[in-house]
């Protein structure tokens, strides 16, 4: 088996898309022409994003908007950087929200959480020490 991609339902697929291209400067591969499915160009594995209308399609007994949930959901998204703080301040900047500063890890990283405007939570690290 081999991880090939995320798909995270959200309200605008668009909206997600171009979020995430100035938050955290990542390119665009595909946006399919009815704006229901889109993907990021984010190295071997694809991040993609997918309208809810679509999730309820796939799951009949409904599924959570994290985008309307008071907490955010129980599964993050970590994107590898350098600099956590100048990519969280970029993420600050483009209507992320922080929820953890910047701060260095009992084991050598640095990590910082954001939740964007359609509730996905990141986390920004340095990679792991190994």
């Amino acid at each position: 088996m081999k991880l090939g991609y995320t798909i995270v339902y959200v309200p605008d697929v668009a909206q997600s898309l171009a979020f995430f291209e100035r938050a955290f400067g990542l390119r665009r591969r595909f946006l399919h022409e009815s704006g229901t499915y889109g993907e990021l160009d984010t190295g071997e594995t694809t991040l993609s994003f997918a309208a809810h209308a679509l999730g309820e399609m796939n799951f009949p007994g409904g599924h959570v908007h994290a985008h309307s949930s008071p907490l955010p959901l129980g599964f993050e998204i970590a994107l590898l950087t350098d600099d956590v703080a100048a990519a969280h301040a970029r993420a600050i900047a483009a209507g992320a929200r922080e929820l953890a500063a910047p701060a260095a890890r009992p084991w050598g990283q640095t990590v910082s959480y954001v939740r964007c405007p359609d509730g996905i939570l990141v986390e920004l690290c340095t990679p792991v020490a190994g």
